[in-house]
């Protein structure tokens, strides 16, 4: 596959297409709304949880095929995972990309993205989503019932 076939290969158009999580959530613990100035992204992130976990992500993302099929994969795959899955899984994302290392076995479906590596302006397009996931759950741990007491903060 050349370079350019191989950046937008049929498993990211599959992930675009189908949208995974696209829409807003009714009762989201927390809201983020991430842009790539550098391309145009732009991801409005509602995740909800329930004991530290995600119960539900739902998005709204305009962007390109890679920041799109990203949102997708986290929209499928996401529920479940607590705060330190979302910071592996962006981890092993990003040795992918920087440094060719193989997807985990737990979230094969990353490789799709392997060919992105190549091209280190469309990192940050695949990595808004995730980011924009990380930032709402740190968002929903502040606002916490439990962290009450604690630092609250408006967000």
């Amino acid at each position: 596959m050349s370079g350019i076939d191989a950046l937008y290969q049929e498993a990211i158009k599959d992930y675009a297409r189908a949208d995974h999580g696209h829409g807003r959530l009714d009762a989201a613990s927390a809201a983020v709304r991430l842009d790539n100035p550098l391309c145009g992204d732009r991801i409005s992130l509602q995740v909800s949880l329930a004991a530290g976990r995600i119960v539900a992500i739902a998005h709204e993302t305009k962007g390109c095929l890679l920041c799109r099929a990203a949102a997708s994969l986290l929209g499928k795959r996401g529920p479940g995972l607590d705060a330190t899955g979302v910071t592996a899984t962006t981890a092993a994302l990003e040795a992918i990309l920087e440094q060719r290392s193989p997807p985990p076995t737990d979230w094969p479906e990353l490789g799709m993205f392997a060919p992105a590596g190549g091209h280190p302006s469309r990192h940050k397009c695949v990595l808004l989503p995730f980011r924009a996931l990380a930032q709402a759950i740190q968002q929903a741990d502040a606002v916490s019932p439990a962290n009450q007491g604690a630092d609250h903060r408006e967000h």
